[in-house]
């Protein structure tokens, strides 16, 4: 079954406006992005070949802020998903209250395919076609999937050659000698890491006892994973594109990232009492806490019916779709929304974008303490008004969301 997440998107945003007692009228301008560009990306292969590529940047919202949001290199990415992580964008950036809207970028590529001179080929071509509504003021990417802080430091050198000068506010998430912040690659494992703790102690869940399962391996459910198993918490099961490992008892993630390190991949590690087992049984396992950190439409109406977590955070972007939401809360399933629960990335971004604009650094511990104090503020927020309107988490945080970019679009009116 083929799942549309910005439809997905709109139909919680349209509870979300329900439950506000919002008019149509009140929000409909940002039930469309406010711009897409599409563009063609032709790249010169190795082999002297010319290839061309399907890009996007879309741009949700600006109403409190400049945009702001990753850039993904996947194959199977289309418009209606980069449209959908564009306005989920917005919802993250509005739901910690930092002042940015949302953006999304992709190309439509296997960047595992391509060269190191072709992916640079690549970035810096896409970046020039983006260019006119790239800037630090303007739009700001960051990575994402298929993405990482070499690419980010290709974009930023691309735009910098265009303006005469360097800019490193244009793009966050790059490496630390040309501007980027410490804390910044772990930030949105750390942030799932904070929101499992403060979520699992409101549902009466002591974490020292508490089975996880993380799925994904890559710089989100890879990070959590690893803070989860230093702060000694019982991880029982990862999983990456190839395969799951599961052992009852735990595993030594410390062990697995040094297997994955050497073999690109989690496929073949042999750790005492560990088997492999696929993602779809990795989101049934019999475990207190669930971590979706792999991509959209992992939790479908298939797989809701067999989960037995008692909490899910969603370290991804749309793991769950609608119908398999509302299974798991007629089985009282806490649900984690990914505006709230990956937030650590955007937060720790913004923090990135001031030491830029401010050219003052901040150390690691100054900036996991910020990142830090906003998670739990935003958790607090959205678990009052959860509370106070008796709603879900997810719809809770639209809420917390749509509220501050709805006033945010009032005070400033409708151009012209």
């Amino acid at each position: 079954m083929k799942y549309n997440p910005y439809e997905q998107m709109l139909s919680v945003l349209d509870l979300a406006a329900e439950k506000l007692g919002y008019t149509l009228n009140d929000y409909n301008a940002l039930r469309y992005p406010e711009r897409e560009l599409t563009v063609a990306v032709p790249v010169e292969m190795d082999d002297g070949t010319l290839k061309v590529f399907t890009g996007y940047r879309i741009q949700h919202s600006s109403s409190r802020g400049p945009c702001k949001g990753g850039i993904r290199f996947h194959p199977d990415v289309d418009v209606d998903e980069v449209r959908a992580l564009a306005a989920w964008m917005t919802w993250k950036c509005a739901v910690v209250n930092i002042p940015y809207g949302g953006a999304k970028g992709a190309i439509q590529v296997d960047p595992s395919g391509l060269s190191d001179r072709e992916l640079s080929r690549l970035t810096r071509r896409y970046t020039a076609a983006i260019l006119p509504v790239l800037g630090p003021e303007r739009d700001i990417p960051a990575p994402d999937v298929g993405t990482d802080a070499r690419i980010m430091g290709w974009i930023m050198d691309t735009y910098s050659m265009f303006k005469g000068y360097a800019v490193p506010g244009v793009v966050t998430g790059k490496p630390i000698e040309i501007g980027g912040s410490l804390g910044r690659k772990e930030a949105t494992g750390r942030g799932v890491v904070i929101v499992t703790d403060e979520i699992a102690f409101r549902s009466g869940i002591p974490m020292q006892k508490a089975k996880i399962a993380v799925q994904g391996f890559g710089n989100v459910g890879g990070t959590a994973a690893r803070i989860f198993y230093e702060k000694g918490y019982t991880v029982v099961a990862v999983s990456d594109v190839h395969t799951g490992l599961y052992n009852e008892k735990g595993l030594n993630i410390d062990e697995i990232f040094k297997h994955a390190e050497a073999n690109r991949t989690l496929r073949g590690y042999t750790g005492k009492g560990t088997r492999e087992i696929s993602n779809d049984e990795l989101l049934t396992l019999n475990v207190d806490i669930l971590v979706p950190a792999a991509l959209e439409n992992q939790i479908t109406e298939t797989i809701a019916p067999k989960v037995k977590a008692k909490i899910i955070v969603e370290g991804a972007n749309g793991p769950t779709t609608t119908r398999a939401d509302e299974i798991l809360k007629e089985k009282g399933v806490v649900i984690v929304p990914d505006i709230l629960a990956n937030a650590g990335g955007v937060v720790v971004s913004y923090f990135e974008w001031v030491q830029n604009l401010q050219a003052i650094f901040w150390d690691v511990h100054e900036v996991n303490s910020m990142l830090k104090k906003i998670m739990i503020r935003s958790v607090d927020e959205v678990c009052a008004l959860s509370k106070g309107k008796d709603t879900s988490l997810r719809v809770s945080a639209y809420m917390v969301a749509l509220d501050r970019v709805v006033k945010a679009k009032k005070i400033r009116g409708i151009f012209p």
